[in-house]
């Protein structure tokens, strides 16, 4: 491979690299600072969280909730929303804890369940667009082969100069360029 060749193929790749990780770590890093991904898959909460944004949310201080925060909550065993407290009302039986009355900003009326404060997951601290359809696809079969086979072709983008030079049958030389291996021709 030519010097010129290479070193374009060198800067492509490492740009690729550099790319894939800075998709990664958008999409995991938060973990270890405390900030759980979530994908908003509604329109409920637009235009402050569009459809399809990966959503930042982290444990919050319940006692530090309040009307106007923006909140991810189970609703039932395996639904997950993210709307904004609305009111904050007292648990009679519990002292401790509390129900909030939840909407989402686009949505025309309150949600008709109050969100129990053992249901509260977190509090939304940011969103990325359209990191959510990226991070949903790669969760799944399909997009975690393709992952598998992105990181196998940028290893291979990275070997690829060098299997050329080796099966080009040639070694450097002492400044470091390529020439062919002398030949011995016996008689």
């Amino acid at each position: 491979m030519n010097r010129n060749l290479k070193k374009i193929w060198n800067v492509c790749s490492l740009l690729i690299v550099i790319t894939v990780v800075l998709l990664a770590l958008l999409l995991f890093a938060g973990r270890f600072i405390g900030l759980d991904p979530y994908t908003v898959l509604s329109g409920s909460m637009e235009p402050q969280y569009r459809t399809g944004s990966l959503l930042y949310v982290r444990k919050p201080d319940l006692s530090s909730l309040a009307a106007g925060d923006v909140i991810t909550f189970k609703m039932g065993s395996d639904i997950i929303v993210t709307h904004r407290i609305s009111e904050i009302l007292p648990d009679e039986n519990d002292p401790s804890a509390f129900y909030c009355i939840t909407k989402g900003d686009a949505n025309p009326t309150p949600d008709a369940n109050p969100v129990h404060s053992s249901s509260i997951i977190g509090e939304a601290v940011f969103a990325l667009p359209k990191l959510g359809f990226l991070a949903s696809y790669i969760q799944n079969p399909p997009g975690r082969y393709v992952c598998i086979a992105v990181g196998a072709f940028l290893a291979l983008l990275m070997l690829i100069p060098d299997l050329l030079s080796i099966s080009n049958g040639g070694k450097r030389r002492q400044d470091g360029k390529h020439c062919k291996r002398d030949l011995k021709v016996s008689q």
